[in-house]
């Protein structure tokens, strides 16, 4: 048996492997930048793949199931992880393959019915739970992605962090987009380090964005954004919320993305009968516009810093202008 790596540089699975997932009733994944197969005599027998800190894309060819494959997948995934500097990592599946990645020292965060997440470190989710300040009185959170930190970022959590006695803002871990995690990070903290009852996390790849939802196991790929929000819903109304005390979910609203607008819909529907109020603010406008990072986006790719300033704090306007030379 031999072990074979592939790494492409604009990330992707080659067409070999492509075949042998649908084989096994997969779909390739495009995100995926490294993937390991296992092979006797050029016949793929396993794959797994790897995008950042997320395994994706394991199989096992059926007449080979039971030689130990999936052990050998899994430490070769582990090692190529741990050389790209993840320590813990996810692995989202469907629950019936829940017993497979426990024999293979993963460990269940959370399950939606359609779909689960798993991690590497036995309790992990709780230690970080664990590791965020306490205090007394009602307790918010507001959950945002901040590529980059705007104007109407700072006035949600403005607004938000006055409707409660302490506010948790928690950064979208993912690493997608031209901001990456730690930079988004330390720009949220700057524009809201003058409100005294807020703090700022980084959600640790705990809470799931459409951006780093596989949908390669799932049978209706069109559904991937339901069941992802499904499966967010439970991490925090299951765990963030009893763990923090968390009594009001906070969000602005969204004229303009029907993705999150979606998303609040879901909010709306399922988190009050937790116990748990979601609270829609306006938007902040300008210029008769709402401020969205995808606005500031799209001033950055134009070169017009004149218009950043205007929707953005004088951090984050500090950074962009940074970042292209102004």
């Amino acid at each position: 048996m031999e072990i074979f790596w592939e790494r492409p540089g604009q990330g992707g699975q080659s067409e070999p492997i492509a075949r042998f997932l649908e084989e096994q009733g997969l779909r390739p994944d495009h995100g995926v930048q490294a993937t390991v197969s296992l092979r006797e005599d050029g016949r793929i027998l396993a794959c797994g793949g790897l995008e950042g800190n997320v395994i994706k894309t394991v199989a096992v060819d059926p007449s080979c199931q039971g030689q130990g494959l999936a052990e050998v997948l899994m430490t070769e995934l582990r090692r190529e992880a741990f050389a790209r500097g993840h320590r813990q990592l996810f692995v989202f599946t469907k629950p019936s393959n829940e017993a497979l990645f426990r024999s293979l020292s993963f460990f269940p965060v959370a399950s939606s019915g359609e779909a689960m997440l798993l991690e590497s470190t036995r309790g992990g989710l709780r230690r970080y739970l664990d590791s965020l300040p306490k205090s007394g009185g009602v307790h918010g959170a507001v959950v945002m992605n901040c590529a980059p930190f705007t104007l109407g970022h700072q006035y949600l959590v403005d607004q938000a962090r006055q409707a409660c006695d302490w506010l948790y803002v928690f950064v979208l871990s993912e690493d997608k987009g031209m901001f990456s995690p730690e930079d988004r990070l330390a720009l949220v903290r700057q524009g809201c380090r003058e409100f005294p009852n807020v703090s700022v996390h980084p959600t640790m790849g705990y809470l799931i964005s459409n951006a780093t939802f596989p949908t390669y196991f799932l049978k209706d790929r069109s559904r991937g954004q339901e069941i992802s929000c499904q499966l967010d819903l439970e991490i925090f109304a299951g765990s963030f919320a009893p763990a923090l005390g968390l009594q009001k979910r906070f969000v602005g609203t969204e004229p303009l993305d029907p993705v999150t607008r979606q998303y609040n819909e879901a909010l709306q529907a399922s988190l009050p009968g937790r116990g748990i109020a979601v609270v829609e603010l306006p938007r902040l406008e300008v210029g008769g516009q709402p401020v969205s990072a995808s606005r500031v986006r799209a001033c950055l790719a134009a070169g017009d810093l004149a218009s950043v300033r205007q929707l953005v704090p004088d951090t984050t306007y500090a950074y962009c202008a940074s970042k292209l030379g102004g």
